[in-house]
């Protein structure tokens, strides 16, 4: 995961970080809801918001070709 900004809730995932689930790993207790993919891939913007805390995933970099 390239960087967190907690005051908005926005990261910037790389294709390193695909699959990608939301809470993310070590995130803190507070932030904890259940388990969920969020798929970045497939927005034209590259942006997806987690349906449960509101955090925006910000994809960026090259996508990955093919099975990864």
């Amino acid at each position: 995961m390239s960087t967190l900004d907690e005051s908005q809730r926005q990261v910037a995932v790389t294709a390193r970080d695909l699959p990608l689930a939301c809470p993310r790993p070590g995130a803190p207790l507070w932030a904890r809801h259940p388990r969920v993919f969020i798929d970045v891939l497939k927005s034209a913007s590259g942006e997806v918001a987690c349906p449960y805390c509101g955090t925006v995933y910000r994809f960026s970099g090259e996508r990955p070709k093919g099975h990864h």
